[in-house]
């Protein structure tokens, strides 16, 4: 993963309701929520959520799929497996002293 990717994806999540939103989404899963249901879980109005929902969209954190009249929201889980994989590679250096999680693996995303 290219810092610059690395530096935009962080910053996109450091504040307070987009990483509100993307905790929400990866809790989702592969079935991903409208923005209705993230207003509406979340507590945010439309506009405000709409304005996080493009800056992490920007960030390639979260993907949108139209499904009829609807949008679906979902975590990019890929890339948020990349960013923990590069936040971690040369851990202790390089030595295997931390325990860490294997990358999520959802089929849809």
């Amino acid at each position: 993963m290219e810092e610059a990717a690395v530096v935009q994806a962080l910053g996109a999540l450091a504040q307070e309701t987009r990483l509100k939103i993307f905790r929400l989404l990866v809790v989702a899963g592969p079935s991903g929520l409208t923005p209705g249901r993230m207003s509406d879980a979340l507590g945010t109005p439309p506009t405000a959520l709409s304005f996080h929902l493009k800056e992490l969209s920007h960030a390639g954190l979260v993907l949108c799929e139209r499904d009829g009249r609807h949008l679906i929201y979902r975590a990019a889980i890929p890339l948020m497996n990349d960013l923990l994989g590069f936040l971690t590679a040369h851990c202790c250096q390089g030595l295997p002293c931390l325990d860490t999680p294997a990358p999520l693996d959802c089929k849809t995303c």
